[in-house]
């Protein structure tokens, strides 16, 4: 059985989500850090009892990096735990967000803008996905096209020389957004697939 860990920043329906995956069959436990009360690593045990993260989608830019530790978390994954980061999650894998103050994970490179206030923000509802990647492994059997579900008003910006990292987009009245990411064992996704029935 998939073993998976939610990490809870202070917002989100975490509960929802967890639901969510333990209807397709996972066991998940919610943590709220990376290290044990005396400030001792316990990444070890961690990242033998999990087989992936979650950071999950609802909450604000700067309360959600002041609950989370990037050298924590590093050091947690250390490049072999699959991190799977859903709308604000995914945000925070960036260097900056003009939502907030606080510096980002900068596990991508670029930045995280507002959308556009020439469309209606938030952008809430069905978008389909234009699949950019033959080979992308989140992607794997979802067929182009396919309809998911936004709650957003920000987007992910990666840099020019760091775009082979989008693996899908959609089209928001006329405002490309970058629907989902894949950079090493990263993941990230604009929209929510525990709302999507993916």
């Amino acid at each position: 059985m998939t073993k998976i860990a939610i990490f809870d920043y202070g917002a989100g329906n975490i509960f929802s989500l967890k639901n969510s995956f333990q209807r397709q069959g996972a066991d998940v436990d919610v943590i709220s850090g990376f290290t044990d009360g005396d400030g001792c690593a316990i990444c070890e045990d961690s990242a033998k009892k999990f087989d992936g993260l979650l950071l999950p989608g609802v909450g604000n830019f700067d309360p959600a990096m002041n609950a989370i530790s990037k050298d924590d978390l590093i050091a947690y994954v250390d490049n072999t735990v699959p991190v799977l980061g859903i709308c604000l999650g995914m945000e925070m894998f960036f260097a900056k967000s003009q939502e907030g103050v606080q510096q980002g994970l900068c596990i991508l490179d670029g930045e995280v803008v507002s959308l556009p206030n020439t469309i209606k923000v938030p952008h809430m509802g069905w978008n389909n996905l234009h699949i950019r990647s033959d080979d992308s492994r989140l992607l794997d059997g979802i067929r182009d096209d396919s309809w998911v579900y936004f709650v957003h008003s920000y987007m992910a910006r990666p840099l020019a020389q760091s775009s082979d990292i989008i693996t899908s987009e959609s089209d928001y009245n006329g405002i490309l957004i970058p629907a989902s990411i894949e950079y090493k064992n990263y993941f990230g996704t604009q929209f929510h697939p525990e709302k999507s029935g993916l």
